[in-house]
């Protein structure tokens, strides 16, 4: 099964509300804030042998990146809804 399948009525509510391409952003977004959620308990278990107070290296290097593609797809919706309203107000008269 395929996150198509799987998320299907996160995926129609979302690009019902936001668009398909904005719709599906959110969807992925919400996707990435569940697993960082996942990860960061893993890593209260997998603490790092020279800080305790912090999770393993691994984890801290796939923290990270996932945490850059949250900030991508932030990035990307906000860009998308700026160029939403940009259409929207060359369309209206001034």
């Amino acid at each position: 099964m395929n996150v198509f399948d799987e998320k299907r009525a996160d995926l129609e509510r979302h690009e019902f509300m936001m668009g398909v391409e904005r719709g599906r952003l959110a969807v992925a977004l919400d996707l990435l804030t569940d697993s960082l959620i996942l990860v960061g308990q893993h890593g209260v278990y997998c603490a790092s042998s020279r800080n305790p107070s912090k999770p393993a290296l691994d984890l801290q290097a796939v923290l990270s990146g996932m945490e850059g593609a949250k900030a991508l797809i932030q990035s990307v919706m906000e860009e998308l809804r700026a160029q939403r309203e940009a259409a929207r107000d060359q369309g209206s008269p001034q």
